[in-house]
């Protein structure tokens, strides 16, 4: 799904730079989020604290 219609952003390309471990600011420079209208900022900054939770539960699982 887009989600930065005005950049042809989609959630997948969200997803993958969050998991890199990028900011808002990250998307905007490397994916132009949130530059224009912006009105997909909110959906990004809900997307990046999805992969955070995630990723921090993930490691809380894994055995030492």
């Amino acid at each position: 799904m887009f989600i930065c219609v005005c950049n042809a952003v989609t959630e997948r390309e969200i997803r993958h730079c969050a998991r890199l471990g990028c900011s808002l600011g990250d998307l905007r420079e490397r994916l132009g989020v949130a530059t224009n209208c912006g009105k997909c900022k909110h959906a990004a900054s809900q997307i990046l604290l999805e992969e955070r939770s995630d990723i921090g539960e993930s490691l809380r699982l894994q055995p030492v």
